[in-house]
């Protein structure tokens, strides 16, 4: 994907804003509770703010991921660089979702959490799951642990491992997002998240004490 196109991602939430901003009343749900109804409001012109902020987030990932190469001390990012590329543009087309999202809810006076929310994380997932095992040991993306950082062999296994789990996490996510009630999605996002990220992390240490008891290792 071109950089224009990158860009024109991130301008989609003032594209979005720009054609619903005239039938805005001037004051704004903002803010929501558990239960996705408004417990804030705000000037309209305020959602500007929020679509700056998400749009500022969203640069500074894309160039941070985009030059990690060059800029990583000890060269090893750059043997990353493609899945970089991918993880970047992942991102920042997950922020524009969110942003608009948020614009959507001003609109709507409700915010939806648990049908929406899951569903775009768990695409998310999907995709960062194919991409686990492209990402090279370096100190910047990952599952960067002790373990992993200290054996190339522990970050190859835990990398498999983990774009396997996070691959069939977000398949799953995403289908409670559009199967199961909102406020049951939200736990379900919840616990497996907890799963996903926890999960490889104890797999690391396991993994790196076991090659430190293999005969020969030491």
């Amino acid at each position: 994907m071109s950089a224009f196109l990158v860009l024109l991602v991130i301008a989609l939430p003032f594209i979005y804003l720009l054609r619903i901003y005239d039938s805005l009343p001037l004051r704004v749900p903002t803010h929501f509770g558990a239960d996705g109804q408004p417990n804030a409001y705000s000037a309209k012109s305020f959602l500007w703010v929020i679509a700056s902020i998400m749009a500022g987030v969203s640069v500074l990932v894309y160039l941070l991921l985009r030059f990690l190469p060059s800029i990583d001390p000890k060269k090893k990012a750059r043997y990353s660089a493609p899945a970089f590329n991918k993880i970047a543009i992942a991102i920042v087309l997950l922020l524009s979702l969110l942003s608009c999202y948020s614009l959507y809810a001003a609109k709507t006076g409700t915010y939806q959490l648990g049908g929406f929310l899951p569903v775009v994380l768990g695409i998310f997932f999907v995709f960062m799951g194919n991409l686990m095992h492209s990402i090279r040991p370096n100190y910047f993306v990952g599952i960067r642990t002790p373990w992993t950082l200290e054996s190339e062999e522990t970050w190859r296994k835990t990398h498999q491992l983990g774009g396997k789990l996070w691959f069939a996490g977000g398949l799953l996510m995403a289908l409670a997002g559009l199967l199961v009630p909102p406020k049951a999605g939200i736990f379900v996002m919840i616990g497996l998240l907890v799963v996903m990220v926890f999960w490889p992390i104890l797999y690391s240490y396991t993994y790196f004490r076991s090659l430190e008891k293999t005969p020969g290792r030491n």
